[in-house]
Parts: C-alpha cells; structure tokens; sequence
C-alpha cells in the first residue's frame, strides 16, 4: 500500500540552475544516474537529505554523482546488499532529495544475502587492516594535492591537477562506502539478535558508546582554547564581532596575551583546521580559509556556565555502556548470552557509532578541499570577478574553463544569476516537503537509509500525520537516553548556532561534525531525520544529552520559542507551550 504525497507543481519538474544541460549532469554511475527530479519520479519515495541543508552550488552537486551515484551504488553492489543497490538522488532547485535502490527479485535478495554473509565475515576479520590501508591510502594522496599549490602552475599542470582533484574526490566516496556499508550490515544483524533476545532497542546504542573520537578531541582542543581566551581577556562577543580576520587581527593589535591566544588559535588551525561548515561541499571554505565558524565555536564554550567536562562525560558514557552489557547478560540464559556477548565484541571491535566520527576527519570534513582550491584557481586566472564563482560552474564548465576550450566571459552572467537562484532556494528550504512520491508502508531496505537517516515506519508515519493535523506530541527513535525541558530554537543551518543559549533545545533536520561543540551548550536535540547512528544520536549519547531522531517533520510542527519537553529514553518530544 502506498500514498501519495504532496508534490507541488513547482516541485514536479523543477527548472534546474539557468544554463543547466542535461550533460552537466552526467557522471560515471553504477546503477542510476543522478539527475532533476521529474513527474515520473513520483511513483518512488524520496527523502529530503539533510546533509547540505543549505543546498548545494552547481559545483557542490559532484557530491551527488561521486558519492551516491557512484560510490554507494559500487560498495552496494560488491558487497553485496541484500535488499538495496545503493542510493540515488534527484535535484529540486538545489536542494537533493534521496531514495534507495530496491532489489527487484525475491531469488536475487536471496543469492546477494548468501554472498554478504561470506563477503562480511572476511571483513569483520580484516577490518583494522583494511580501515589502516583505506585511511592510508586518502592521507597519501590528500598531502600530495594540499602540498601543490595551484597558483605555482602553468596552464596545462592546473588543468590536470584539477582533473586528478576530481579523481581523488570519487575515490574517498568509494572508500567511504566500502567501510561503511560492512560495517552497518554487522550493526543491523546486531541489532536483529538484540530484538530477538528481548533487548531494549534504545540499549543497542548505549552497547557503543564511550569511545574517544577524532571530532570529539578537536572539540577538547576548542574548549582548551577557551580557557585560554578566559585567562587572556577574550570573551565571546569580542570572537563574534566580526569577520574571523578581522577579529584575529584586532587581537593581534591589541599585543601581549590576546596577541599570544592569536599565536595559539594559528597551531590549532594547522591541526585542525582542514575542514569544513558540512559535509563534503566544495562551495564552503575550511577553517583555515575563514576561521569564523572556530571563533564560533569557541565562543559556545565560553558561554557555558561551568566549563564542559570532555573525561567526566568520556566516564560516564562507559559506565552507562558497561551497566547496560551486565544487566542485558545477567537477563538471559546460556545460549543466548554467549550469542549476545559473540555479537556485541564484533560489533565493538568494528564499532561503527566511532568509525562514523572518525571518518568525518578523515574523509568527509575536507576531501572536497583540494578540488575547492584547484577550482578557484582556474576560475580566477580566467578572469571571474569574485573569488568563489567557480562554485557556481558545472563540472563540465570548470574543466574546459581549465583546458582553455571556453572562455570566462560567456560564463559571466550565468554566474549571477545561479547565485541568486542559490539563494531563493536556500530561502524555501524551511518549507519543502520532507519526502516526496509516494509513501509506502514498507521502509526502504538500505542500512544508510534507515540507521543514518531513519527513514522507517515510525518517520513514515510521522511525516503523514503531521500533514493532516497540528501536532502536540511527537515520535521518533529514542537516540540518547534521559528527559529534559527547554525552550525550542529551531535551526535550519549551522549558521544559526551562535543563537543557542545553555538550556535551549536544538531542533533541527539534523546535525553533522561542526554542530558537535554544540552539544555541550544544550540541554536536549530533536531532530526531523537520523537513525540511532546519525551523528546526532551519537554525540547526544556521548554527551548526556536526551536525544530524539526521525521525527519527521518537528521542523514544520515546532516553533522557535515553543517550550517542549524531550523524552529521549521513550523517544517522544511533548509541546507544553506554544
């Protein structure tokens, strides 16, 4: 049984960027391509994404070809998966909505089911080795293209350094599939047994916390940094005031400690500082090139009442990890604990819940660098008037802007107008549907789909209540344990997290890497999408914050101000005032 949803005639065949050709769209794909979402795809159920809840620039949609189109529809498919091949994605104005691939055969589900099974089991056995090679393997290649400086090349070099930028792209998406999804079948299976033995599913995630994390030192060293800034005199508004630049230079002026705290904040960006506001989009600058988003951060810490405790909170998650394995054991008999403790220490040595932080260092939060650099370089050597136009050029548009086959000039207007169609979709974000097509009874059969974006029956079911009445009691998966009470403030983007004062509650589509300081500031998350394996669900687990994912649509049914009241354990969220 299926219902169709909402599919405004604005949406159904949505003009794309102006000048946009079929053939900037295509792109190496292994199952289905990617492309703009038109009538015919009605009959399928789509997810908006929250990963780039700003959208993403004609530049930035490479994201959607070498990461879904290729890299998950790959690793799906020479894994295999049993019921998905992978993910595809359709464009609505600049925003990306996603769906998975079902497998179309009962015979097929079965054959690819025996294979994963031989396929898995090498993998969980080799997984140390073969995460060390992978995350060897991108460093390695990462230092190559960071160490080139575009700007020391002739025409030809910066022609194929951006070519090998683009190269380097596609193969951090493979890698980040060919880990992921493993890894996520184990966690299912694991999850399955813990149904079977009669296990709290809100506990499944508690069995994986307390694992120190590389998002999770790079917030240590933020918080370090504020005390810092409190010894020296700098407070949160001074690192907010202004533009990153400006701001380190006026420190700089003033000398003697903050001139020093200056000095300190530039070590951290070397180490830190090869990242991103979100997730692989080549139209965001790094820490390094705009050091704002860092000042930010800091500047939540230093709003905090008491100082944030990163080894009381690291404690406290184990000790609630480890009562949770004891009480879960001492409730069943022989057999089944043996089954349970098998599957627990696989899961444990392959523990996806740190993998999932680990590799937003690693991969997500910068391989789009080296391409950004390259890109803006050619754009600027042919004359764009403003440093990030290249952005807003097609992959196609770009390579032969570098390969001297087009010139800049007939790019010009088109330029002006993509970003000011950017922004009149950046505006509507707030008010597009969260799926579109039609809405099933049956969740999709992707491990992605449903444990990172926790599209299943009870958002599903959320997203069609929430259509046909005003809703005062919400849902979803109880992602981390406890219960608090805040006011709401509702979030579109990261940029809005200089709003969060400490005891608001953050609602959102959902959060990634550069939220995470985030979470010691608030007293409880709600978020429209994410299953017990978001980055929302992690962090609130390891932070102690009460968390509740797929949700559905509490973006559309809270309001920013609204007092609500966030049951984590039982994943409901109550409005008490509105």
């Amino acid at each position: 049984m299926s219902t169709p949803t909402a599919c405004p005639e604005e949406i159904a065949g949505t003009e794309c960027y102006p000048g946009f050709r079929p053939e900037h769209a295509e792109s190496a794909y292994a199952v289905e391509p990617f492309r703009p979402f038109d009538e015919p795809d009605g009959s399928r159920l789509w997810f908006l994404d929250f990963h780039w809840p700003r959208g993403l620039t004609p530049l930035g949609l490479l994201v959607n070809q070498d990461g879904y189109g290729w890299g998950s529809q790959l690793a799906a498919e020479c894994l295999p998966l049993p019921g998905s091949r992978g993910i595809t994605q359709r464009l609505v104005g600049t925003h990306t909505y996603a769906a998975a691939i079902p497998v179309a055969s009962e015979y097929e589900r079965r054959a690819r089911a025996d294979r994963l099974r031989a396929a898995l089991n090498r993998f969980l056995e080799e997984f140390p080795r073969i995460w060390a090679a992978r995350e060897a393997e991108v460093e390695q290649w990462w230092q190559r293209l960071w160490s080139t400086d575009p700007a020391g090349l002739d025409a030809a070099d910066l022609a194929a350094h951006l070519a090998e930028t683009r190269r380097f792209h596609r193969r951090a998406f493979e890698i980040h599939f060919e880990v992921m999804y493993p890894l996520l079948a184990n966690h299912v299976a694991f999850r399955r047994l813990c149904d079977s033995l009669g296990v709290d599913p809100a506990l499944v995630g508690v069995l994986l916390q307390g694992e120190r994390t590389r998002v999770m030192d790079t917030d240590r060293a933020l918080c370090e940094l504020a005390r810092a800034a409190r010894r020296a005199g700098v407070s949160a508004a001074v690192l907010t005031a202004a533009p990153g630049e400006r701001v380190l230079a006026g420190l700089t002026a003033a000398g003697g400690a903050r001139a020093a705290w200056v000095t300190a904040f530039g070590d951290f960006l070397r180490t830190h500082g090869h990242r991103t506001e979100g997730t692989s989009d080549v139209a965001l600058p790094s820490w390094l090139e705009d050091p704002a988003p860092a000042l930010r951060a800091i500047a939540s810490f230093l709003d905090l009442p008491a100082e944030h405790d990163f080894d009381a909170e690291l404690a406290r998650a184990r000790q609630q990890r480890d009562a949770a394995a004891d009480a879960i054991r001492g409730s069943l008999g022989g057999r089944d604990q043996r089954l349970f403790d098998a599957a627990l220490a696989s899961c444990r040595a392959a523990n996806l819940p740190k993998w999932q932080d680990d590799h937003n260092v690693s991969l997500d939060l910068r391989i789009a660098l080296p391409l950004r650099r390259a890109a803006l370089e050619t754009a600027a050597r042919a004359g764009a008037d403003r440093a990030d136009d290249a952005v807003f050029l097609f992959w196609p548009e770009l390579a032969a802007l570098a390969g001297g086959r087009s010139r800049y000039a007939a790019l010009r207007g088109l330029v002006g107008e993509r970003r000011d169609f950017f922004e009149r979709w950046r505006a509507r974000r707030p008010s597009l549907p969260k799926v579109l097509g039609s809405l099933t009874d049956d969740a999709p059969q992707d491990p992605v789909v449903a444990e990172v974006f926790g599209i299943d029956r009870t958002f599903l079911g959320n997203v069609r209540a929430a259509a046909t009445r005003t809703v005062t009691r919400l849902d979803g998966v109880p992602a981390a344990r406890g219960t608090a009470r805040g006011r709401a403030r509702v979030l579109t983007d990261a940029e809005g997290l200089s709003r969060l004062r400490p005891g608001d509650v953050l609602v959102c589509e959902s959060t990634s890497p550069n939220w995470t300081p985030a979470f010691a500031v608030i007293a409880a998350c709600v978020c429209d999408s994410g299953g017990i394996l978001s980055h929302a669900a992690i962090v609130g687990r390891e932070y102690g914050v009460p968390t509740v994912t797929a949700v559905g649509s509490a973006t559309h049914a809270i309001r920013d101000g609204d007092e609500v009241e966030v049951d984590g354990t039982h994943g409901t969220v109550r409005v008490l005032r509105q």
